[in-house]
């Protein structure tokens, strides 16, 4: 699984003109599933995502995680994350999953999300033209790869 974190003021994913999910202080994470991914790497990122110190603390110091701050998380499929560009200039997606791996694999990665933080996570829809909106706060963007954990 490869994922891209972005800490935001503020984001909202919208679906044919109407809000489909909206969050204030946290994170958005685009979310891309490979083919040989498994509920194990989900797992991990689930574990690196809560822990990961990147919200200020009282000394203006990124030292605070996610719970900490009481934060949200907005969850959105990109399988576009997987994208290879090493022949010719139209990106393949071969590395992508398949929808009936990529789809559940997203929605245990989200329910355990939920599970963690004790929140409500907000998510996309699933192979739809969505519209994503966000204010990175700092800006912060983190990228994250369980085949290289990191």
């Amino acid at each position: 699984m490869r994922i891209v974190i972005q800490r935001v003021s503020r984001a909202s994913v919208t679906i044919d003109g109407n809000i489909k999910s909206a969050i204030g202080k946290g994170y958005l994470i685009l979310v891309g599933v490979e083919e040989t991914d498994s509920e194990a790497d989900a797992e991990w990122l689930v574990k690196k995502i809560i822990g990961l110190r990147v919200f200020d603390d009282e000394n203006g110091v990124m030292n605070l995680n996610i719970g900490q701050i009481g934060g949200d998380i907005l969850v959105v499929s990109q399988f576009t994350l997987f994208a290879s560009v090493k022949k010719g200039n139209r990106p393949s997606w071969l590395r992508a999953a398949r929808h009936e791996i990529s789809v559940p694999l997203y929605e245990f990665f989200c329910r355990r999300l939920e599970e963690e933080t004790g929140k409500r996570v907000g998510t996309g829809e699933f192979g739809a033209d969505m519209k994503v909106e966000l204010v990175n706060d700092g800006p912060v963007t983190i990228c994250m790869d369980t085949k290289k954990n990191e």
